[in-house]
C-alpha cells in the first residue's frame, strides 16, 4: 500500500471517515498479496479432504470445486471492493448510505457477531499449529493449560498486527506470499512423488449435488470477506481499474485455494480420518517429513495470523459503525477478547473440529449474503458516497431517510436472511425448506439469500440517492490531475 500522511507511520490512525482524494495513492496490484494472505490456512487442506471423505468426490470433481469456488466468491469480493474506490471508506461505513444510519446497525451487528466465529475458528487453528510444532520439534504433548497458552499467544499476536493498521497487514501479506509459495511447491513435489496415484485416480465420482455443495463450502470463506472488501480498496484513487480490482481478488485467492484444496483431497487418501479429526492440523506431522512439515506449519501459522489480523482490522471498523466511540485499534481489542473466550470453549469442549467448522460456514455464508445482495444491488444505482453524510449520525444526515432507516434496504435484507435460512442445512440448524428441492439439496441457501435480498431491494421503492457534497478544491484538483495523467497515458498508448 502506498504511503500516505495517515499510513506512513507504524500505527494507522484513520478510522471509518472517508479518505481524502489526495491520500488515495494506492495501486490495484498491491491488492494481490492481500487476497493471497487471506487464504493461507491449513483449513483449506482439511476442507479439500472433506470433499473426498464426506462428499465422496473424486480428484477431478475436487478440481472443479477448487476452480469454481474462488472465482464465484472472490469475484463478488472484487465487485463489492469497487465501492471502496468510489467512496473511500470501509464497507460498513459505506453501508450507512444504503441502510440508513440506524438501519445499518441491523446487518452491521449480525456481521460483527459472525466475525467472532470466523476469528475464533482461525485462532483455534493457529493454536493447534503451534501445538503441533512443539510436538514435532520438542516432543511436548498438548494439555489443557498449554492449549490456552498457545491460544492466548496467537490472539495477542493477531491483535498486535491488526492494531497497527493497513501498512502492517499489507507488508506481512507480501512476505508471507513469497514464503508460502516456495514451501507449497515443496509440499506439492513431495506429494507427487510419494502418493499412490492409482488409488487417487480410481476413486469413484460423487453426485452433482455434492459438487455444488462442495463449491458452497469452499466459497463460504470468500463470502465472509465480501463486506470487508472496501476496507482494503478505500485508498485506491477513483480512477483505479474496476476490472483490476476484481482480477486481483480472484487471482490472489485462486493461487492459494486451488493447490491447497487439491493437496487436501490427495492427502485424504493417506489419512481418510482427516476430515473428521478433532485437531485439523497435527495430520501434517504424520503425512510430511519433519523438514517440510515444520517450516510449512510455521508459514501456515503466519498465514492464519494474517487472516485473523485482516478480519479483526475490518471488525474494528464495524464496531465503530455500531457506535463504539473508541479508536479503531481499541475497537479491535473487543474482537480479540471474544475470540480468546470462544476459542477456549471450542478447544476444551468440541469433539469434532471440522463438523463444527462446516456447520458454522453454512450459517456464516447466509449471514453475510443478505447484506451482499442489498449492497450489491444498490451499487447499480449509486456511484458516489457522501463522506459528510456517512459521518453524520444525526437527523441532519442525508442518509437518515425515514427515522434513520431505509425501509427498502432493511426489508430486503430481512427477507433475504429469512429466505436463505429456510433452505439451509447444517449440524446446528435445518430450515423447513432444506429438503426435497434443488436449492436445499445443493446447499444453495446462501445463493438464494443474495438473489432474494437483491431482487426485492431492486423492486421496492427506495429513497432518492442524495447528491454528494462538493469535494474540497484540493481533492478536486488532485482528481483532475489524475484524470489528465490517465488521458495522457491512454493517448501515448
Amino acid at each position: 500500500m502506498s504511503k500516505t500522511a495517515e499510513t506512513e507511520g507504524a500505527l494507522e490512525t484513520r478510522g471509518i471517515e472517508q479518505v481524502p482524494d489526495h491520500e488515495r495513492t494506492a495501486r490495484t496490484r498491491e491488492l494481490f498479496p492481500t487476497w493471497v494472505g487471506a487464504n493461507i490456512s491449513v483449513l483449506l487442506l482439511t476442507m479439500g479432504a472433506s470433499l473426498v471423505v464426506a462428499y465422496h468426490l473424486n480428484i477431478w470433481q475436487a478440481l472443479v470445486v477448487a476452480v469454481v469456488a474462488p472465482v464465484v466468491s472472490y469475484g463478488l469480493v472484487g465487485l463489492i471492493g469497487i465501492a471502496g474506490k468510489r467512496g473511500g471508506a470501509p464497507g460498513m461505513a459505506l453501508s450507512r448510505a444504503v441502510f440508513g444510519q440506524r438501519g445499518n446497525l441491523l446487518p452491521g451487528s449480525l456481521i460483527w457477531v459472525a466475525r467472532w466465529g470466523w476469528e475464533t475458528i482461525n485462532a483455534v487453528t493457529g493454536a493447534y499449529a503451534m501445538l503441533t510444532i512443539l510436538d514435532i520439534v520438542l516432543g511436548v504433548r498438548a494439555n489443557s493449560v498449554l492449549d490456552m497458552v498457545m491460544l492466548l499467544a496467537f490472539v495477542v499476536a493477531t491483535f498486535a498486527i491488526s492494531g497497527l493498521g493497513i501498512n502492517a497487514v499489507q507488508k506481512c501479506n507480501k512476505y508471507a506470499t513469497y514464503l508460502f509459495g516456495a514451501f507449497s511447491v515443496l509440499v506439492l513435489g513431495y506429494l507427487a512423488v510419494n502418493t499412490d496415484w492409482s488409488e487417487v485416480l480410481d476413486h469413484s465420482a460423487g453426485s452433482t449435488a455434492a459438487v455444488i455443495t462442495g463449491i458452497g463450502m469452499i466459497a463460504a470463506g470468500g463470502v465472509s470477506w465480501i463486506p470487508s472488501a472496501p476496507d482494503f480498496t478505500r485508498y485506491l484513487p477513483r480512477t483505479a481499474s474496476s476490472k483490476a480490482i476484481v482480477g486481483t481478488a480472484v487471482g490472489g485467492a485462486g493461487v492459494v485455494v486451488l493447490p491447497m484444496v487439491l493437496m487436501g483431497a490427495v492427502m485424504a487418501v493417506a489419512t481418510p480420518d482427516l476430515a473428521s479429526a478433532a485437531d485439523p492440523v497435527s495430520f501434517l506431522g504424520e503425512i510430511l517429513p519433519t523438514w517440510i512439515a515444520v517450516p510449512y506449519l510455521l508459514i501456515a501459522l503466519i498465514g492464519m495470523l494474517l487472516i485473523n489480523a485482516m478480519s479483526m482490522y475490518s471488525a474494528g471498523f464495524t464496531a465503530q459503525t455500531l457506535g463504539f466511540k473508541v479508536p479503531r485499534h481499541w475497537a479491535v481489542s473487543v474482537n480479540a477478547v471474544i475470540s480468546l473466550v470462544f476459542g477456549g470453549v471450542l478447544m476444551l469442549v468440541a469433539t469434532s473440529f471440522m463438523g463444527s467448522f462446516i456447520a458454522f460456514l453454512s450459517l456464516l455464508a447466509v449471514a453475510f449474503s443478505a447484506w451482499v445482495g442489498v449492497f450489491g444491488a444498490d451499487m447499480l444505482r449509486r456511484t458516489e458516497y457522501d463522506g459528510a453524510a456517512m459521518a453524520d449520525t444525526t437527523r441532519t444526515s442525508a442518509y437518515w431517510y425515514r427515522g434513520g432507516f431505509s425501509p427498502a434496504a432493511v426489508a430486503a435484507w430481512a427477507a433475504g436472511l429469512a429466505g436463505g435460512l429456510l433452505f439451509t442445512t447444517s449440524d446446528w440448524f435445518t430450515g423447513p425448506l432444506a429438503k426435497n428441492n434443488v436449492i436445499g439439496e445443493y446447499g444453495l441457501g446462501w445463493v438464494a439469500t443474495i438473489v432474494i435480498s437483491g431482487l426485492l431491494y431492486l423492486a421496492l421503492p427506495k429513497p432518492a440517492v442524495p447528491e454528494p457534497a462538493a469535494r474540497p478544491a484540493e481533492a478536486t484538483e488532485t482528481e483532475t490531475d489524475a484524470d489528465a495523467d490517465a488521458e495522457r497515458v491512454t493517448a501515448g498508448a
